[in-house]
């Protein structure tokens, strides 16, 4: 099985320069605790709401400062066209609950969870799910 099949594909995201008040206020409206940034389309890192706690709001930074500054820069994906053991594996070995995925043109397509690989599949992809949850 292909990530494709199993991933979310209604993906949304932030820009560099947009505020940490409108990174939250855009996690706050779609329910969702991490946003990937993109700049000129292209993927450049991610913020997680726990990014906003630690790095800007324990550090005192203003609520209009630019999301970049707080981003994750270092991006863990998969290929849309991954097998999904090999994605999850991946998952276990970075400590990661959430995957973006690209396509062959290193374009955005989807975002895959923990949750979307249990639900999809067992088997290795079930015991790294397990592994990942014993690790958080």
């Amino acid at each position: 099985m292909e990530v494709r099949e199993i991933m979310s594909t209604d993906v949304e995201t932030i820009a560099p320069d947009d505020s940490i008040q409108e990174a939250a206020e855009k996690m706050k409206s779609l329910d969702v605790g991490f946003l990937p940034i993109c700049k000129n389309n292209k993927l450049i890192g991610t913020v997680t709401d726990r990014d906003i706690v630690i790095r800007a709001i324990a550090d005192g930074k203003d609520l209009d400062t630019e999301v970049e500054s707080i981003m994750t820069a270092g991006i863990f994906y998969c290929l849309d066209d991954a097998d999904v053991e090999t994605c999850a594996e991946t998952m276990k070995e970075k400590e990661v609950k959430r995957m973006l995925v690209l396509n062959r043109d290193k374009k955005l397509v989807g975002i895959v969870s923990i949750g979307d690989v249990a639900k999809a599949h067992q088997g290795a992809a079930g015991d790294a799910l397990k592994d990942i949850t014993e690790a958080a």
